[in-house]
């Protein structure tokens, strides 16, 4: 069959989407089809979502819906779309991104085309040295608040394709499956979906970042989807801006978490105002006066990020539920295969400042080790088994990642 159909989507457009929903896995939606189920037919199932896609018939099934927890036992509502759906919605974000990248902001961060978390933290640090007062924002619910009509009304200012307005409308509207039932949605987006991360950034594009730059001339700030951080000269202008922020996103359909934004005094040696809040959180790093030392070796205080207390948290308990030490059917090898990637991961994104703070977590791996030594090979005291871990650390010293990192028995 030949692609001259009425949408301009073609068949290598949906295997490309398709090698990028591959490639970022995730878990099946409410068909139940894997992408190893899906691979069993993917020719038939490709074709099925191009003909549709280039028709204007394509459909999109019911969002699956499932909490995931977070702190203090709270919980968050992730929409988890179908194999082929992702596909489909792959397809119109690679059509668009390329279009919004020449307008985007460049303080924008999050879920762009490189662009990355450890960015929008230099450029957190950087303004933290240059303004002495900062806004911690968080934005009540932001992706289950979205206004569908003001979405729409975004996308018109950018996009004049009407297969790609059909979609998107049909995207935001589809329903959402809990507990065996399908639920509408009046507004929102599910946090989970592929093109929801787009209009995210469509949205609060508008909403905050045109407006904080061109009507408050201010260039000191940074966001990551809907974290955002502004920086001020003085408390009052942080009170004042704050208060035009909380008017400005009203208008978009979207409030302030009270209890979570705060204005911050970045308080180091030379700045000594009080201030009750002088730290906060910013993608997994906490920032806040830190003891350091000057090219020539003095002592100061300056102010900075390191890992998180939520971050620590989080590691933590993943260690706790590997168990590692009780592992005894593994080899040393194959432990090393279990953690290394995940090692990894944690010390290439926390060991970007202050890398130091990372080593309570990395010994107690050790830990964890010195105990699987003793229950495996039955060591009964633990100075032996630490000895027998630092022989096999001697001989093999890149076998596991935070001991190449220096984090030794």
């Amino acid at each position: 069959m030949t692609e001259t159909k009425s949408v301009p989507v073609t068949k290598r457009m949906v295997w490309q989407a398709y090698k990028k929903v591959r490639a970022n896995r995730g878990a099946p939606g409410v068909d139940a089809v894997s992408v190893q189920r899906f691979e069993e037919k993917l020719g038939d199932n490709l074709y099925v979502i191009w003909n549709r896609m280039t028709s204007g018939s394509y459909m999109p099934p019911a969002v699956k819906q499932v909490s995931i927890p977070k702190d203090k036992g709270k919980l968050r509502q992730l929409g988890i779309p179908t194999i082929g759906d992702r596909t489909a919605q792959m397809v119109v974000k690679q059509y668009l991104e390329p279009r919004y990248e020449q307008i985007f902001s460049a303080n924008s961060f999050g879920y762009r085309a490189n662009k990355s978390a450890h960015q929008a933290l230099d450029r957190c640090v950087h303004n933290c040295r240059l303004y002495g007062w900062l806004i911690d924002l968080d934005i009540q619910g932001f992706f289950d608040n979205l206004r569908h009509d003001t979405m729409l009304e975004l996308l018109e200012r950018e996009v004049s394709e009407k297969w790609v307005k059909l979609y998107v409308t049909r995207w935001l509207k589809a329903p959402a499956f809990i507990e065996g039932k399908e639920e509408q949605r009046s507004k929102g987006t599910p946090q989970g979906g592929v093109i929801s991360p787009l209009l995210a950034n469509i949205y609060l594009h508008y909403a905050f970042d045109t407006w904080i730059e061109k009507e408050n001339r201010c260039s000191g700030w940074e966001r990551y989807a809907d974290d955002i951080v502004v920086h001020c000269t003085s408390r009052e202008e942080a009170q004042k801006v704050l208060q035009q922020i909380r008017e400005r996103l009203s208008s978009y359909g979207l409030q302030l978490n009270e209890s979570k934004t705060k204005i911050v005094y970045c308080k180091q040696q030379n700045r000594q105002e009080e201030h009750e809040e002088i730290s906060f959180d910013f993608l997994g790093y906490q920032f806040k006066p830190r003891r350091s030392r000057n090219k020539v070796g003095e002592l100061f205080t300056g102010y900075g990020a390191g890992i998180s207390k939520k971050s620590r948290h989080r590691i933590n308990a993943e260690l706790r539920d590997m168990q590692i030490d009780r592992r005894t059917g593994r080899t040393i090898d194959q432990l090393a295969q279990l953690l290394n990637s995940k090692v990894r991961g944690w010390l290439n994104y926390y060991s970007r400042y202050n890398p130091k703070e990372m080593r309570y977590e990395m010994y107690r791996i050790n830990r964890e080790l010195v105990n699987w030594v003793r229950r495996k090979y039955k060591v009964t005291g633990k100075y032996r088994a630490r000895a027998m871990l630092q022989l096999k650390q001697q001989r093999f010293p890149k076998l596991f990642a935070h001991w190449q990192a220096g984090f030794h028995v």
